[in-house]
């Protein structure tokens, strides 16, 4: 894969990894539009850590904090604040997204790529998503450090898993279940946004030996510049994004989801 190729890669990911779209479905679907050789999951991976990287340059304050507090869980037994709350939250949601990941892990890899499944996971997820949106309004609602929150944090964490089949987007999923859940559109990307970390982090590892050992469709080269594309372009997604959701909300995303999906089944 040459450094132009990898490039449109880096574009992609940094652009659809924090809108709701699903990043890995746009990455899927490279190969058939540019007629290459699918890279494979492990390339996926790659592109989401420049996207990773973007998150912790944009909320650096908040992932200290988070990491501090988290293991301030472990060496004191304090009250728990609103701080400590919010990585405890974080680590019951990483975990179940692990447990729950590493037993599906498989079929997504071997089955979850094909055209027509990512289609469909589009356009059903996009349609979840818009009602989730449509259906809570912008006034009051809980946040997640408080007490109590466990259960939401769990199921966020168990339906974040199902992001690795193209097509249904790990933040679009997460966004739709927090705001099923009561979340605001604010509350809710920010949780999505941090918790997406540990699981890219750490798919990220895994593919690590099958990145480093290379293939006929990318060198570690290409591969490191398309890294850099997502992480510039993500910073800058994200902040955007925070300012359109609050505006706006999740609709127009879920209309082109639902509209790419239909394309896609239709023409692919």
């Amino acid at each position: 894969m040459n450094y132009f190729t990898s490039s449109i890669y880096g574009l992609i990911q940094g652009l659809t990894e924090f809108l709701p779209v699903s990043s890995s479905g746009h990455l899927a679907l490279l190969p058939k539009l540019l007629t290459i050789q699918d890279p494979g999951l492990a390339f996926d991976l790659a592109m989401h850590v420049g996207t990773a990287l973007a998150i912790i340059c944009y909320f650096h304050k908040e992932v200290i904090t988070i990491i501090k507090e988290a293991l301030f869980l472990v060496i004191k037994r304090e009250a728990l604040s609103a701080k400590r709350l919010n990585a405890l939250y974080m680590v019951i949601a990483t975990f179940t997204t692990g447990v729950v990941a590493l037993s599906i892990k498989g079929f997504a890899e071997t089955n979850g790529r094909s055209s027509n499944l990512i289609a469909i996971n589009l356009i059903v997820f996009g349609l979840i998503m818009w009602i989730a949106d449509a259906k809570f309004k912008q006034s009051s609602f809980e946040v997640m450090n408080t007490k109590g929150q466990w259960k939401k944090a769990f199921l966020i964490g168990f339906f974040q898993s199902f992001a690795l089949f193209p097509g249904v987007s790990r933040s679009g999923i997460t966004l739709t279940i927090s705001r099923f859940l009561g979340l605001s559109r604010e509350e809710a990307s920010k949780f999505s946004f941090l918790l997406s970390l540990p699981l890219i982090l750490g798919g990220a590892l895994l593919k690590l030996p099958e990145l480093m050992k290379g293939s006929e469709a990318f060198d570690v080269g290409s591969c490191l510049f398309g890294i850099l594309v997502s992480f510039i372009v993500g910073i800058i997604t994200i902040h955007f994004f925070l300012k359109f959701i609050k505006r706006i909300g999740l609709v127009p995303f879920a209309i082109y989801r639902v509209l790419l999906g239909v394309t896609i089944y239709l023409t692919l």
